[in-house]
């Protein structure tokens, strides 16, 4: 699949008004709104392609869209932000099923009421299995003061030991004990058989894949990219431009600071001449004798690409969390205490940065879903970078 960047063969746009550093979702959508306002954005990337980790790729020997930086579904509550990709990407019907391996036996995630008769070996009705849930809970803290806490104060030390436990401890290598409880917010349980992993109204992949979507972003001939470029690194970028960073907040200042924490993925493919090797597109994996945390096949995400999907080839991947080290791609912020004190600082040391504007999870040292990140850059450029950017034309 081929998309351009904007600039046509034997164009360059002579004077830019905006460099955007990173061509993730953040920085495609400030590009795209900037264009639209009639100004000239550079967008930088040191990576070979757009898109960040949200970025897929078709495999030439299967045909299946691989994920290059694991699964991303796309799923929001936030009306505006689907209006937003729609204009560049029709999207599938796509309905995200988790499933988790615990002790040799499939579980439905979240949990829900079939999880819960399955676990129990019970055919439990809702309120049987409310009350149930309940008596677990007893005597648990609901002043949580750490992700132990939280959960077993919500579905029970039973649940909680069986899918939550040793599936956080592979994600985090960190006791449950010692995380914050803010992390056990995105699991819910459910006391009837919805399966569905996300409640969100709006939901899907896009048709033609994320590339394609990135792509139609940027294809206003007033945006330019240059990909393989560092910013710290390339010396004829142009200078003294407005400024949209959405690359690592740490880095910027030159770690002045120290160091922020983050968790990063490894990924061990598999390849098998079979049409489908897990029956799902993403399986947890919960037990501490498997050391990854899950496994992802993609094809299952994209069962209206019929030819590809009924093929006697799949791909799968497997997860393995760690401790993020320099030169690893940052996932997942970890927000320890100290984390904390250090992002403190670097945040006051960007009230200095004249015309710079931080964004984005690396930016803001934060975890985003792509909705948000890119609800948090419409916001951020109508409030911050288009009044920048009038200010400098005047």
């Amino acid at each position: 699949m081929s998309y351009n960047f904007g600039v046509k063969k034997g164009e360059k746009v002579k004077k830019y008004d905006l460099l955007i550093v990173g061509a993730g979702l953040f920085g495609l959508t400030i590009a795209q709104r900037a264009a639209e306002e009639g100004f000239s954005p550079l967008v930088i990337d040191k990576r070979p392609h757009i898109g960040g980790n949200a970025y897929s790729y078709f495999d030439k020997d299967t045909g299946i869209e691989i994920h290059k930086y694991g699964a991303h579904l796309f799923h929001t509550k936030n009306e505006k932000v689907w209006e937003y990709v729609n204009r560049f990407s029709s999207f599938t019907n796509y309905r995200h099923h988790v499933f988790t391996l615990h002790e040799g036996r499939i579980y439905p995630m979240p949990i829900n009421l079939g999880t819960i008769n399955q676990y129990y070996s019970a055919a439990m009705s809702p309120k049987e299995a409310e009350d149930l849930v309940e008596s677990k809970t007893e005597g648990a803290a609901k002043d949580a003061k750490n992700l132990e806490e939280r959960a077993v104060a919500l579905i029970g030390r039973d649940l909680y030991e069986a899918f939550i436990r040793d599936y956080t401890y592979k994600q985090w290598q960190t006791d449950p004990r010692q995380l914050p409880a803010s992390i056990f917010t995105r699991l819910p349980i459910r006391f009837n058989y919805d399966s569905t992993y996300f409640s969100d109204p709006y939901q899907g992949q896009p048709k033609e894949g994320y590339c394609a979507l990135f792509g139609a972003m940027i294809e206003d001939p007033k945006i330019e990219v240059r990909l393989e470029c560092d910013y710290f690194e390339d010396k004829s970028l142009p200078k003294g431009l407005p400024t949209v960073y959405t690359g690592p907040l740490d880095r910027y200042f030159g770690y002045r600071f120290g160091i922020l924490g983050w968790r990063t993925i490894d990924f061990k493919e598999k390849r098998y001449d079979l049409k489908s090797f897990q029956g799902c597109s993403v399986l947890n994996k919960s037990d501490l004798s498997d050391p990854s945390t899950r496994s992802i096949e993609f094809k299952a995400f994209n069962p209206e690409r019929k030819e590809v999907f009924e093929s006697q080839k799949t791909v799968v991947w497997d997860e393995y969390s760690r401790f993020a080290g320099q030169g690893d791609e940052p996932y997942y912020p970890i927000g320890t205490e100290e984390d904390k004190e250090i992002l403190a600082k670097y945040l006051d040391a960007e009230k200095g940065e004249k015309n710079v504007i931080f964004g984005g999870r690396l930016g803001e040292y934060a975890y985003y879903n792509m909705d948000q990140t890119i609800a948090s850059a419409l916001e951020t450029f109508k409030k911050k970078v288009l009044p920048m950017l009038k200010d400098g034309r005047k």
